[in-house]
């Protein structure tokens, strides 16, 4: 017998009764599944070897091409480095990947591939090798000047924001369209060059084909920026997975406050979003997909009211939190994944009107 939504009020030791025993009980079995509006056909209508990265076979380099020259940083399935290649003296980024499944390196080099050339989406320029030690292939990428968000995000103008939104969301209905979740958006995966204002979407190591009905893994995207859908354990989600993830990055810079939503543990992350959008949400959207809430969130979770985002603006931030940053950001951080406004409809949103058909040049450089 699956028991009631673990929901309970905080002034009022009463359970929240939010879904019924005799409605779940045969649900489990049976999850309702959407599909967004745009691009939702894109792998079914190519030919399979188009999505099946298991047959994929890429080609070696020689990693003799290149020369390493100091460490950029390391990841969890990665190291980066600085290097060059000693043909033409173009500087690189070498990827030296750990230990990882050979599946899950023919996936990320597949959409690498299927990606390449698209706008704002980093490119791959070979695959070497194993340098060293490494028992995994190592990529080499074009090298990204970048300057660190904590250090960028409080010093962007309005302008500023609005123009590197647009150019993310340009990357991500270009992955879309070529139907391709990223699943992993996030400060840290965005290089901004602030003096020539150019941006690059990178690290696709999580990056999945979408195909309607499928069921993805949930361990996806880094805990602030985790759509509900994860955090549910919701594994039919599509495209809509970035625009939350997006949105949770758009909220940071114009509230100032990064992260927005900071929850201690993927529990505690679906305890802050709750915190701004409510638990009403959060049951119409167990029903409509027929879910049941984890029993890790049992005494978690209290009756909540949606809190308006006005109330986030002050004096600090309010000239980037302004009505059309608002009412676009409401768009994007939306409870339901099939309600999200997807990035094809966002680029024309009002709050783009200022950097829509305009180059950084046209906005800013020529400027200076």
């Amino acid at each position: 017998m699956i028991k009631n939504l673990l929901i309970r009020s905080a002034s009022n030791i009463k359970p929240f009764e939010c879904v019924q025993l005799s409605y779940l009980t045969t649900a489990r079995a049976s999850k309702a599944v959407s599909k967004p509006r745009l691009y939702a056909e894109v792998n079914a209508q190519m030919p399979k070897s188009y999505s099946d990265y298991h047959e994929y076979e890429y080609k070696l380099g020689n990693s003799d091409d290149y020369e390493i020259t100091g460490k950029l940083g390391r990841g969890k399935y990665s190291e980066v480095f600085e290097g060059f290649n000693v043909l033409n003296g173009d500087r690189v980024v070498i990827k030296m990947l750990k230990p990882v499944k050979p599946e899950k390196i023919k996936r990320e080099l597949k959409i690498l591939e299927t990606l390449k050339g698209g706008p704002n989406i980093v490119t791959l320029q070979d695959v070497v090798r194993p340098i060293g030690q490494k028992m995994s292939p190592t990529y080499v990428l074009e090298y990204l000047e970048n300057h660190d968000f904590r250090w960028l995000y409080p010093r962007l103008s309005d302008l500023e924001v609005r123009y590197y939104m647009f150019e993310i969301l340009k990357a991500l209905d270009y992955a879309h369209s070529k139907g391709i979740m990223h699943r992993d958006i996030k400060p840290q995966n965005v290089m901004i060059n602030s003096f020539t204002k150019r941006l690059k979407l990178i690290d696709w190591g999580l990056a999945e084909f979408y195909h309607v009905g499928q069921a993805y893994n949930v361990r996806v995207a880094s805990r602030c920026f985790k759509g509900p859908e994860l955090l549910v354990d919701d594994e039919y989600y599509d495209y809509s997975l970035d625009v939350w993830s997006l949105g949770a990055m758009f909220a940071g810079i114009i509230f100032k406050k990064e992260p927005f939503f900071k929850g201690e543990s993927n529990e505690d992350q679906l305890v802050k979003i709750l915190d701004v959008l409510g638990t009403d949400k959060l049951q119409n959207y167990l029903i409509k997909y027929k879910l049941k809430l984890s029993s890790r969130y049992r005494g978690l979770i209290h009756e909540r009211k949606e809190v308006p985002w006005s109330s986030f603006v002050n004096r600090e931030n309010s000239h980037l939190a302004n009505p059309e940053a608002i009412d676009l950001l409401s768009k994007m951080l939306v409870f339901d994944k099939a309600d999200r406004i997807l990035p094809k409809e966002a680029m024309g949103h009002t709050y783009f009107d200022p950097v829509r058909q305009k180059t950084a040049s046209e906005l800013f450089i020529e400027k200076k």
